[in-house]
C-alpha cells in the first residue's frame, strides 16, 4: 500500500510538472526564454496537414496568445464598420484549447487609437497580456490595463496614459510578473517611466523615471544572492531595478536604437541585445554588476554583429539562436564567449522575423510574416529540418504546450497537432 500511495504521489508531481509546463502565460512561455522542456509537436504542417482547427480572430493583432488551463486568451483590435468611425474595440477572447470554440469575448474599451497610426508591420494590439494563474491581465498600452477572472469578469483597470512612439511605429512591450508585483515600461516620446503595481488592486507601488526614447522590450524579472530585479534593457541604458524599491542596481550603456528583444538569463548571465542602428548584444555577469557598468568586466563579452531587431533569440543548451535585424538569416554563438559556431546562414523562402524563437525537443522554431515556419535542429551545424507553410503569416510568438503548438496567424488562430 505504502509503495502505491508513493507511486501515485509521484505520479501527481510529474503530472502536475508537466502541466505547468504545457502552460504558455506570458510573451516568452513558461520558463521566461522561449523554452519549454516537455512535450513532442509536430515538425510538419500545413494547411492541409496537422492542423487540429483554425479559428478566425476578429480584428487584427500581434499580441501573442496567452495559455492558462483549458483555455488560450487573445487579445485583439476590431475597427469601426465604416471609414468615417474612429473608435476601435479592444477586446479579450476566450479559445478553448481542444476544440478552438471561443467561450467568451470581453470588450474593454471603446476608443480610438491615441496615435492614428502605426508601422505597417504593426498592430493596435500588439501588447501581449500575462496570467499568474489566478486572473488574467490584458495589456493594450495606452487602451488601459485590464485584470479580470478567468471568467471574463473585470476586477480592476488602470490608465498609465497616452504613448507616443517614435514615427508613430505603435506600442509593443508587455507586462512582467513576480510575486504579488506586476511590472510595466514605458519608455516613448515625451516622459518615460517604469511602474510597478499591486497585481491584485492595480495600486501603485513605486514608479521611475527613465531617460529612454521610445523602445519595445518587455522587462525581464530574475532571481539573483536572493533579489530579485527588473532588467530592462534600452537604447541609452540597460537597466536593473530593485524589484521591492525600485532602486536602480546597475545600468550599461551600449545598445543602440529601437531597443525590442526581451532580455534572456540564465546562469548569473543576462543577454541583451538591439538589431536597429547600431546593433549590438551584450552578456552581463550579474555578480559584478554594481552602478555603472559600462565598459567594465561585468560585461563577459559583445558584439555588433548579427544581432536581432525585433525577434527576442532563444539559449538552448551551448548554443544562442537569433536571426539578423528582421531578415531571416541565423546565427548561432556560444553563449560563454560570444564566438560564432556558424552563420550568418539565410533561411531560404522566408520573410521578415517578428515572431520570438522557440525551442522544444532539441528545436528550434522560426516563424516570418509571410506565412512559414522553419523548424531546425538545435546543432552545431545549420541543419533544417521542415519549412511549413500556412496561409498566413504571425508576428506573434507560436507556443509550445505539450505536443501541440498554437500559432496566431494574421487573421486565425492555428492549433497545430498530429492527426
Amino acid at each position: 500500500m505504502r509503495t502505491l500511495l508513493t507511486l501515485l504521489c509521484t505520479l501527481a508531481l510529474a503530472i502536475s510538472v508537466y502541466a505547468q509546463q504545457a502552460q504558455w502565460p506570458t510573451l516568452r512561455g513558461p520558463n521566461l526564454n522561449g523554452l519549454v522542456h516537455q512535450g513532442n509537436p509536430p515538425v510538419e504542417w500545413s494547411e492541409e496537414k496537422n492542423i487540429r482547427w483554425k479559428t478566425a480572430i476578429p480584428g487584427a493583432g500581434h499580441a501573442s496568445p496567452i495559455l492558462w488551463g483549458d483555455y488560450l486568451y487573445v487579445q485583439t483590435a476590431i475597427a469601426g464598420e465604416t471609414d468615417s468611425d474612429p473608435e476601435y474595440q479592444y477586446k479579450l477572447l476566450a479559445i478553448h484549447r481542444n476544440t478552438g470554440k471561443v467561450a467568451w469575448e470581453k470588450t474593454l474599451r471603446e476608443a480610438p487609437p491615441v496615435e492614428e497610426t502605426h508601422h505597417r508591420t504593426a498592430s493596435f494590439a500588439s501588447n501581449s497580456g500575462i496570467t499568474d494563474g489566478e486572473h488574467l491581465y490584458a495589456y493594450f498600452g495606452s487602451q488601459g490595463l485590464y485584470c479580470l477572472d478567468f471568467e471574463g469578469h473585470l476586477k480592476w483597470e488602470q490608465d498609465l496614459g497616452d504613448m507616443t512612439t517614435r514615427n508613430s511605429f505603435g506600442e509593443g512591450s508587455s507586462p512582467a510578473i513576480q510575486g504579488d508585483i506586476m511590472v510595466v515600461n514605458w519608455d516613448h516620446e515625451k516622459d518615460s517611466f517604469i511602474v510597478a503595481l499591486d497585481k491584485r488592486s492595480g495600486k501603485e507601488l513605486w514608479r521611475q523615471s527613465r531617460n529612454e526614447p521610445s523602445s519595445w522590450s518587455t522587462p525581464l524579472i530574475v532571481e539573483f544572492a536572493s533579489k530579485h530585479q527588473v532588467i530592462v534593457s534600452a537604447s541609452n541604458k540597460t537597466r536593473s531595478y530593485d524589484l521591492t524599491t525600485g532602486a536602480v542596481i546597475w545600468e550599461c550603456a551600449g545598445l543602440g536604437t529601437n531597443v525590442i528583444p526581451t532580455p534572456l538569463y540564465r546562469d548569473g548571465v543576462v543577454y541583451v541585445a538591439s538589431g536597429h542602428r547600431s546593433p549590438a548584444m551584450q552578456a552581463i555577469r550579474l555578480d559584478k554588476a554594481t552602478g555603472d557598468i559600462t565598459g567594465s568586466d561585468a560585461i563577459v563579452w559583445s558584439t555588433d554583429k548579427n544581432t536581432p531587431y525585433v525577434a527576442s533569440p532563444v539559449l538552448y543548451s551551448d548554443r544562442l539562436y537569433m536571426t539578423k535585424g528582421r531578415d531571416a538569416i541565423l546565427s548561432c554563438f556560444a553563449p560563454a564567449t560570444g564566438e560564432a559556431i556558424y552563420g550568418p546562414q539565410r533561411l531560404e523562402d522566408m520573410g521578415m522575423v517578428y515572431a520570438s524563437l522557440v525551442g522544444n525537443k532539441d528545436r528550434i522554431y522560426i516563424s516570418d510574416l509571410d506565412g512559414s515556419t522553419l523548424v531546425v535542429k538545435n546543432s552545431a551545424r545549420f541543419e533544417p529540418l521542415a519549412t511549413n507553410v500556412l496561409d498566413e503569416g504571425t508576428a506573434a510568438s507560436l507556443i509550445v504546450a505539450g505536443d501541440v503548438i498554437y500559432l496566431r496567424g494574421h487573421q486565425h488562430l492555428y492549433c497545430i497537432a498530429a492527426n
